[in-house]
């Protein structure tokens, strides 16, 4: 049986990592290089690095600092923000990353990701997507780091996405972003029962038990979490532990 992954995510704003409630209330969490050594030194299964103003500020990620990081984790590497062409992906891949996140550029042009997954392989591109569920109980696809609505069903966008050679989604519910109080257990589930690739889910991590339950009752393959980690709320190693003990797998 795979394990079940557990991911650390770095929201990247200005060179530091952040965090937020619902994408808005920001506020730094600590140095990204020093994050990611811990986290990898803790057994994390995986690092996601999301430079979270890129695209909106239209500049590329932080190559830079993807560098230190990488030099210093040895763990798979994720990065997103900013990619818009295979360019951009072989600068990164060349200073350290494994994978790749795409999001918005990939929404305004699917054909993106068909180039990625042709050039670099299925299993390098992850599509990031941002959703939010409305009153009339749909989960819809948000755009730029959330602050744009559009009129695409989450469902529908994972799965054309899927088609066009994303090897993984990683899946933020805005609605539970922040809060602590949970997973979005009906969107993941509905995800990982109707397409053939992993699925990360994202936003809502508050306690152990509600990653027992994203991986038991929403099937989630991964499930990535950033303020509980990097406030040491909750300590990687002792979430493993607990998941081990509910027997769900884990790499200890």
């Amino acid at each position: 049986m795979l394990t079940k992954r557990i991911i650390p995510c770095l929201d990247i704003k200005d060179g530091r990592t952040v965090k937020g409630i619902n994408f808005e209330s920001i506020r730094d969490a600590g140095d990204p290089v020093e994050l990611a050594m811990l986290y990898s030194q803790q057994g994390a299964d995986e690092l996601v690095f999301l430079d979270i103003t890129a695209t909106v500020e239209k500049r590329k990620t932080l190559v830079e600092l993807v560098k230190r990081i990488a030099a210093n984790i040895n763990i798979p590497f994720t990065v997103g923000g900013g990619i818009s062409s295979v360019d951009d992906v072989t600068v990164l891949l060349q200073n350290g990353a494994d994978k790749i996140s795409v999001n918005t550029a990939a929404y305004k042009n699917p054909e993106l990701i068909k180039d990625l997954a042709n050039v670099f392989g299925s299993q390098c591109v992850v599509l990031a997507i941002d959703t939010k569920k409305e009153a009339d109980g749909e989960w819809y696809v948000y755009l730029h780091g959330g602050r744009t609505k559009t009129a695409t069903k989450t469902t529908d966008w994972a799965k054309q996405a899927v088609d066009a050679g994303a090897g993984e989604i990683l899946l933020t519910s805005m609605n539970n972003d922040g809060t602590k109080n949970g997973f979005a257990l009906d969107i993941t589930a509905a995800l990982s029962g109707s397409l053939r690739v992993p699925v990360i889910a994202s936003g809502g991590a508050g306690t152990c038990a509600h990653f027992k339950e994203v991986f038991e009752t929403a099937h989630a393959d991964a499930a990535l979490a950033a303020s509980i980690f990097h406030y040491k709320e909750i300590e990687i190693p002792a979430l493993k532990q607990y998941l081990f003990q509910q027997k769900i797998p884990v790499r200890l």
